[in-house]
């Protein structure tokens, strides 16, 4: 059965799109811990993060940088924080959070609620500083 994200990269579901190649996608998370918060995905559906091909791995760390770059330009934050857990979708992916203080990489926190024309906004943002 496809993933979420599977069915986000064949165009079934809808996505804030940061960035996409041949390879790779980078799309905003629905339920963000900050603003701006990004996945980025293979768009090979693999499950474990450590199961990807080297190439793969390593390209996907590489197109990750490009968007956290972006990221860090477009949403006013001192760092971009890096995050691999690999348990809530089957889909090997890297989570790109915006933040300023250490205590808003946490996960346990409260997920951010903001409307459809907010997203579209920090999603343009971003794209803008490709």
């Amino acid at each position: 059965m496809a993933s979420i994200f599977s069915k986000i990269i064949a165009g079934e579901i809808p996505c804030y799109k940061i960035a996409e190649n041949e390879n790779y996608l980078a799309f905003l998370d629905i339920n963000p811990l900050t603003k701006g918060h990004t996945l980025v995905i293979p768009k090979t559906e693999i499950d474990y993060i450590f199961d990807l091909p080297t190439e793969l791995y390593s390209g996907l760390h590489l197109f990750a940088k490009e968007v956290a770059v972006a990221l860090k330009k477009g949403i006013a934050c001192q760092r971009v924080g890096v995050c691999v857990m690999g348990m809530e979708v089957p889909h090997a992916h890297i989570h790109l959070i915006p933040f300023n203080q250490m205590h808003e990489m946490n996960f346990s926190n409260p997920k951010l609620k903001l409307s459809s024309e907010e997203m579209q906004q920090i999603a343009a943002e971003i794209r803008m500083k490709f």
